[in-house]
């Protein structure tokens, strides 16, 4: 399918007065309080905190050969904090949140290598088919159906899917091994071929090129670098970075999924003209859900990604602000009639998540179709 842009139509003057409203309001916070809207200083220690986590026990594995039980304890702190560097740093970076200076996001946002996977790849997914058509399908690619799992209302139900409740969370823990390997070089061609890259051949050549040295230079540091410079069991490091993978791929796809994968949300489609009946910042309202708001370990650790209605209308506002701007975007929702969506616990939120996949491995009903497409 070539891609082809859709507009956000709506003729109801209150739904854009909203955003012009709420914008105004959260600059005007950050001018009163002479606050800047990128990182502070606890941005800075968590990023060092969350980078030396994966770095240092890595050096460690390299430097003394520990046993295999210790190693695998080594293998599983990289994992937690591989998972922090993607939602912290590697996230807000990406959106141009982390810093003023291009450079600083540059670099910070290409610590997504340390997972194996591709900036380029990332921004389209992300920022332009995520970020812009939220939960929509057939462009949304977050919840597009991936092997045998059903993340919409809008495809097929195979008989599996009224399962997949059961094995979701197994396969979640493989994603990230799949990005690192495949994912890359299969989104690079699809989105070439739709039309959403729309870079020269001779960028794109460029473009894979640099893919491809990137995995180069990451599988020859996690692999060959420990067996053939530092003499470690080739195994040894297979079940270690397996572990790795495992843990990162759960926590990021969970942490994700809360935010949209989850009850209330809706699906809707364009109509003939390929216009959303909505005004785009009401789509994100109603699209988007926040989590564990008041939990302060929480939104250190997922970079703010509880507060995802907060990200997605000020994508470019570093997460370590989300608290304070989320009070004015749910004073200023109720005061326009626009829904505000969370879930007050991650308890809450993973239950709610969990029944969305279970409805939508049913075959849906005609009320359901029109509940989802809203």
């Amino acid at each position: 399918m070539l891609f082809t842009p859709l507009r956000f139509v709506d003729k109801d003057k209150d739904k854009a007065l909203f955003f012009a409203t709420l914008r105004k309001r959260v600059d005007a916070y950050f001018k009163e309080n002479k606050i800047s809207k990128h990182a502070n200083s606890t941005m800075v220690v968590k990023t060092i905190i969350l980078m030396s986590a994966y770095v240092l026990p890595f050096i460690f594995l390299l430097a003394f050969t520990p046993t295999f039980q210790v190693s695998l304890i080594l293998w599983t702190i990289m994992g937690f904090a591989l998972s922090g560097i993607g939602m912290s740093v590697m996230h807000d970076a990406n959106h141009g949140a982390y810093s003023s200076s291009h450079k600083t996001n540059y670099w910070l946002g290409h610590t997504l290598n340390m997972l194996g996977g591709s900036v380029f790849n990332w921004k389209l997914q992300h920022n332009v088919m995520h970020h812009t058509y939220t939960n929509i399908h057939n462009y949304d690619d977050d919840i597009a159906d991936k092997l045998i799992l059903k993340f919409n209302p809008h495809t097929e139900v195979k008989w599996y899917h009224k399962l997949q409740v059961v094995y979701a969370f197994l396969f979640y823990g493989i994603l990230t091994l799949y990005w690192a390997l495949l994912k890359d070089f299969i989104q690079f061609h699809k989105y070439t071929k739709q039309g959403v890259n729309t870079g020269t051949k001779e960028q794109n050549r460029v473009i894979w090129f640099k893919i491809f040295l990137s995995k180069v230079i990451y599988w020859a540091i996690l692999f060959a670098l420990p067996v053939f410079v530092f003499n470690i069991p080739f195994m040894q490091l297979v079940w270690g970075y397996l572990l790795m993978q495992f843990i990162s791929g759960i926590v990021l796809t969970v942490v994700f999924q809360l935010a949209h994968t989850v009850e209330g949300t809706t699906h809707p489609l364009p109509n003939t003209d390929m216009n959303i009946e909505n005004n785009w910042a009401v789509h994100q309202m109603n699209t988007t859900v926040n989590f564990s708001r008041k939990s302060k370990w929480i939104s250190w650790y997922v970079g703010g990604l509880n507060f995802q209605v907060e990200h997605h209308l000020f994508p470019t506002i570093c997460h370590v602000h989300y608290p304070q701007v989320s009070e004015i975007v749910k004073a200023t929702a109720e005061e326009f009639g626009v829904p505000y969506l969370e879930n007050e616990t991650f308890a809450a939120a993973l239950k709610s998540h969990c029944n969305a996949i279970v409805s939508f491995g049913k075959t849906p009903t005609l009320a359901d179709l029109n509940e989802a497409i809203g």
